[in-house]
């Protein structure tokens, strides 16, 4: 019988645990704009998210979440997310959030590999680099059928696109699991968490501001509505969108000229006086 924690932990034997590698991925997610034809309107706005081509096995040359292994000895999960964005985006101080836990046994052939995945939502304004074998890509559709999600990415010059079934776990909480159903362009178990992170953020926009982290200082309520709109993926009235935001932004003497229409005042977040 030990008399102390410390004469336990002098004699604990930890090779009799079987040993596992953390990593941490994130889901780096911005707003993108593609011009339109017609010079009256506002530019389209989509929703992109960051990808990495890998070099090397497994799953060479598929594209793959922002990632990185923990150091086990001087970081958390979340310095180690921090890190990694750091390392791919040269971005630092951006808004990031813990997602999930994604252990399935068989997510990675090498070894078990648990994975913590990580929201970062950016404003491409600031990003003025990022690694070579990275690309943006726009979400050019979400489709739902049934218990069926569809989504369709796009970086200008390849296309992905994947299925994912949503299985119900408890009725009472609305929770869902998810089944890869159809991928051949992402690594791992990476469209769980593209989809897990797209409905947390189109969650949490109705009741929080994270929206502004992906918005510049100024913008138009045409463009903040846009961005809305994108997340939410349907169309807002513009009353009902009003609204919605007339407690979080401010009108400001700025205005936006040119583009072919009429000049626009812009508008910025309205900070609340705890931030």
């Amino acid at each position: 019988m030990y008399k102390s924690e410390k004469e336990f932990l002098k004699d604990y034997d930890s090779t009799r645990f079987e040993k596992l590698s953390m990593t941490s991925d994130i889901l780096i997610v911005s707003v993108s704009s593609k011009d339109t034809d017609n010079y009256r309107k506002t530019d389209k706005k989509s929703m992109s998210i960051l990808l990495v081509k890998r070099k090397d096995y497994p799953f060479k040359d598929k594209w793959c979440l922002p990632g990185g292994f923990l150091n086990p000895k001087s970081e958390t999960l979340e310095e180690c997310a921090k890190r990694v964005l750091k390392e791919e985006t040269n971005l630092e101080n951006v808004y990031i959030e813990q997602l999930y836990t994604f252990d399935s046994l068989d997510r990675d052939p090498r070894m078990r590999i648990v994975s913590t995945a990580f929201v970062a939502l950016v404003d491409k304004n600031k990003l003025t680099e990022h690694v070579e074998h990275a690309s943006w890509f726009d979400i050019i559709d979400i489709k739902n059928r049934n218990n069926l999600v569809d989504i369709y990415l796009d970086n200008g010059t390849e296309k992905i696109e994947f299925t994912i079934k949503k299985v119900l776990r408890e009725k009472t909480t609305d929770r869902y699991d998810f089944v890869i159903v159809n991928n051949d362009y992402l690594a791992f178990d990476y469209p769980k968490v593209i989809i897990s992170g797209l409905e947390r953020i189109k969650n949490k926009i109705s009741y929080t501001d994270i929206v502004f982290n992906m918005m510049p200082e100024y913008f138009t309520l045409g463009e903040l509505q846009q961005v809305y709109e994108v997340i939410l993926n349907k169309k807002l009235l513009d009353p009902a969108f009003r609204r919605m935001i007339s407690n979080k932004v401010e009108k400001t003497e700025r205005m936006k000229k040119g583009e072919g229409h009429r000049p626009s005042y812009l508008f910025r977040y309205k900070k609340n006086e705890r931030d």
